[in-house]
């Protein structure tokens, strides 16, 4: 699971416990001027991941970390679709973050005030 939060003008996502070791990384720091939006989107799991490097993906179980699929670069860290939103990115290394959170519409609320979108 990760924890998302707004520190001064960026989006921090913070992995936790075990997912730090799936996904590879620890933290993710994006200025706010380059996150586009936020949605809950528990369909995310059934989209093609593309290729991992490097990461994890046990189908049913865990999508985490780096995937390249048709020119993007999108981070995960998914187990439960339900508790998945999705972050639009700009002029950044990944195109799109996939993290599983603890309450999504707090987060894309969060999001949304904190981007003005």
């Amino acid at each position: 699971m990760a924890v998302v939060s707004v520190q001064g003008q960026d989006l921090v996502v913070e992995m936790e416990g075990l997912d730090k070791l799936w996904a590879l990384k620890s933290r993710l720091t994006i200025p706010l001027a380059n996150v586009r939006g936020a949605t809950v989107d528990p369909g995310i799991l059934g989209e093609p991941k593309g290729i991992r490097a490097p990461g994890t993906h046990v189908p049913k179980v865990i999508t985490a970390g780096t995937f390249h699929h048709e020119g993007e670069k999108v981070f995960w860290a998914v187990r439960d679709a339900q508790k998945a939103v999705v972050v639009e990115l700009a002029d950044e290394t990944y195109t799109r973050l996939a993290v599983e959170v603890d309450d999504p519409r707090a987060v894309v609320a969060m999001v949304e005030k904190a981007t003005g979108r």
